[in-house]
């Protein structure tokens, strides 16, 4: 067979297996799925537990690296000017800020899972808003002491909400990678 026969045939051959693969993928999502009354992961009971579960994670590392690298810094003058690695904390506690936010965020989302936690977290839902800016005032050097306090405020209440509603939450420092991935 010659090499142009053997590319016709390519030609020809290579549409129609793909059109057959395709069109035999698509008629397969109509069979239905048999209920084996277990309790699978994405059952509502597990959504709970692992929205309690999640919440305590991502609170935990928000509580641990607003009070790691912007709440102790702050109160042992490491953002005054003229201090020592002053531009280093400055920089941390900007990425501090921003994953704090970031995983209150992903807190109140879990939280959403749990009736329990959701009603409990309700209230401080405002605050946690209220930290969207913190990590560019932060990386400027513009915060005050009304804002530390207010992270330092709002953690507290995420923590007592969480342990309201069963679900204890504890500081966990996440590494210097951690805040730099988000």
């Amino acid at each position: 067979m010659s090499d142009r026969a053997r590319a016709r045939r390519t030609v020809v051959v290579l549409p129609l297996v793909c059109g057959l693969l395709l069109a035999g993928s698509a008629c397969g999502g109509d069979k239905k799925e048999k209920s084996t009354g277990e309790a699978s992961p994405t059952s509502s009971i597990e959504k709970q537990k692992f929205a309690k579960t999640r919440f305590v994670a991502n609170a935990g590392l928000a509580a641990g690296a607003a009070y790691q690298w912007i709440v102790k810094p702050y109160r042992n003058g490491a953002f005054k000017k003229g201090a020592d690695g002053r531009t280093g904390a400055l920089v941390k506690a900007g990425l501090a800020g921003a994953f704090t936010y970031n995983r209150l965020k992903a807190a109140t989302r879990n939280a959403q899972g749990d009736p329990t936690l959701a009603k409990a977290l309700a209230p401080v839902n405002a605050g946690i808003d209220s930290l969207k800016g913190l990590g560019s005032k932060l990386r400027k050097g513009e915060a005050t002491d009304s804002d530390v306090n207010s992270v330092d405020s709002v953690i507290g209440k995420v923590k007592d909400a969480g342990k309201s509603a069963g679900a204890p939450v504890t500081d966990k420092v996440p590494s210097t990678s951690e805040l730099q991935k988000g």
